[in-house]
């Protein structure tokens, strides 16, 4: 059994973050001023007197429209600000989770198996697929790339021409924390079952309504269908269960 006291989540103020917090309370979540991943000297600083078992790092920046004004934030944070997590997680013996993101995938096939290629077609997927190739390098890492968003669904319209895995932030959450546990190397996909991203706004609004959206309306490049086939989760998951039975 993993022991919640040696996990260090960075990112812990984001909304992944506060998430786990709920359901891991003892973890480390080290604000970005004492754990800043773009400053290594710090980070080795902070964990010298710590007993780190696992980092699952959920640190970004990841908002398509700002990262087209500023990639060189996106190149700082999501890029080397994960190689530096890499690397302190190579020198200190330190299992890695990486939260990664559907948009790695160009959006013409989905549902997509984790084996499929990947072809960002906007600068926050393409730095997100950067961070994807440094943790490659880490031996004992696992790469998780999922879809969420607020338990309320935030705005007025939704796209109706895009097909997604996306969950509430609270249900990926729990699917997350549900497989710190395992030792699974790799890549993961972890989300729902194929729907469009209005379906899944108006699931999570209740009588609300959520008017449709098309991409062709909005001034970012979005991909049409970055749905995830999540079969080999569930299949971790049941035999990860199995194994806490016995």
């Amino acid at each position: 059994m993993l022991d919640p006291k040696t996990i260090l989540c960075t990112g812990g103020s984001g909304l992944l973050g506060r998430e786990i917090q709920k359901r891991l309370p003892n973890a480390c979540y080290p604000e970005s001023k004492e754990f800043d991943i773009t400053n290594y000297q710090q980070m080795e600083a902070f964990i010298r007197n710590r007993s780190i078992g696992l980092i699952l790092h959920a640190a970004a920046f990841t908002a398509p429209p700002q990262i087209d004004k500023d990639p060189e934030k996106a190149l700082d944070v999501n890029i080397c600000g994960t190689a530096n997590v890499v690397r302190l997680c190579m020198r200190h013996d330190i299992r890695l989770i990486y939260i990664s993101t559907d948009y790695v995938f160009k959006g013409e096939a989905g549902p997509y198996q984790e084996a499929d290629p990947v072809y960002p077609i906007n600068k926050y997927a393409w730095s997100k697929l950067g961070g994807e190739c440094a943790v490659q390098l880490h031996d004992d890492a696992l790469i998780i790339r999922t879809s969420f968003g607020p338990n309320e669904f935030p705005y007025e319209k939704a796209f109706t021409d895009q097909w997604t895995s996306r969950e509430s932030v609270a249900s990926i959450a729990e699917k997350i924390v549900s497989i710190l546990g395992t030792n699974y190397q790799g890549i993961l996909h972890v989300g729902g079952s194929r729907k469009t991203v209005l379906e899944y706004a108006r699931d999570l609004s209740g009588d609300r309504r959520i008017d449709p959206l098309y991409r062709d309306e909005v001034n970012f490049k979005v991909p049409r269908d970055t749905s995830l086939d999540c079969r080999l989760y569930e299949s971790l998951t049941k035999q990860h269960q199995e194994e806490e039975s016995h």
